[in-house]
């Protein structure tokens, strides 16, 4: 039995189409890939395939919405948040209607197809957003937990899931709370802070790192976001470093630096990519290749605390 972040999210959005006869799957033709071809499987009458049309997706989205829905249009990440932008402002966003938008395939992860399919700027376009809930769970346990609550919850919502199929169960408390971040470790003399895909190897990293007393928390809501959690944590160290499987403009560290500048001034080193478009790789050799794998990212923190302390 599969317990990977992608195969989580189909059984459960095929669980909750059982359960809801509001919930229906809407696909851009990568049902396969996404694993929403669980709920074609499963519950076919829950089942849309919009083909590749992302735009028009989106709209008819809205539309069911409209009428007492709750759509859960699915894509790749870099495909549905860009290529729909306008239909999501206009039709889901200005409307605020109960539209569950799902970004598969985020980050660097998208098993060898290059910098087409590449989402780095997810984070930055749908937090700007008004209105737009922004989610990015962790593990498969989380992004369960994350699901229910968006069922629960109206509104317009962006999922973003990973493809990495190497991430466990890890967390202890798979609970999940729109809009609350998570304390995974205490410390006082550098704060670690993530968000999805990469709160996993970062607590790798963690497990490594010896003579340093690492706090870390991850975010699994970027937007609204928990800023008492983090500045009540930023305050106990000298250091804040922030590490995401995204730009490094735009995303979360983007996100931690302008909270800190207003609330508690302090140094925030962003650890992500950088500013450029990148090639075909493997999930390793991007990874490592960006600074993100488990080593490279122990190698930064090393250095950074062999400045610092």
């Amino acid at each position: 039995m599969s317990i990977n972040v992608r195969d989580q999210f189909g059984k459960q959005l095929a669980k909750l189409a059982k359960e809801d006869s509001r919930v229906l799957a809407l696909d851009g033709d990568l049902g396969n890939s996404t694993r929403l071809d669980s709920i074609e499987k499963e519950t076919v009458d829950s089942f849309l395939q919009m083909g590749i049309a992302e735009q028009n997706m989106v709209g008819v989205a809205a539309g069911l919405a409209s009428v007492g829905f709750q759509p859960w249009v699915c894509s790749f990440a870099t495909f549905l948040t860009k290529r729909a932008l306008d239909q999501i402002v206009v039709s889901v966003a200005q409307t605020n209607f109960d539209v569950k938008l799902v970004g598969s395939y985020s980050g660097l992860l998208t098993s060898n197809t290059g910098k087409t399919h590449h989402s780095l700027d997810d984070i930055a376009i749908m937090t700007t957003i008004p209105n737009m809930t922004v989610i990015a769970p962790s593990d498969p346990g989380e992004t369960v937990s994350a699901m229910k609550a968006m069922h629960k919850t109206a509104g317009p919502m962006y999922l973003r899931l990973t493809r990495d199929e190497t991430i466990p169960s890890f967390l202890p408390n798979s609970d999940f709370e729109i809009g609350k971040g998570k304390t995974l470790a205490e410390g006082t003399d550098i704060l670690l802070v993530t968000t999805g895909s990469t709160t996993f190897r970062v607590n790798e990293v963690i497990k490594q790192m010896e003579g340093v007393s690492i706090a870390h928390l991850h975010f699994p809501t970027l937007k609204p976001f928990d800023k008492e959690l983090l500045i009540d944590a930023a305050r106990k160290v000298p250091l804040v470093v922030t590490v995401e499987e995204h730009y490094i403009r735009g995303g979360l560290g983007s996100i931690v630096s302008e909270i800190l500048s207003e609330e508690l001034p302090k140094k925030v080193v962003r650890i992500g990519v950088p500013d450029r478009f990148l090639g075909c790789g493997t999930d390793e050799e991007l990874l490592e290749s960006n600074g993100l794998s488990v080593e490279e990212i122990r190698k930064s923190l090393t250095a950074l605390c062999s400045k610092q302390f």
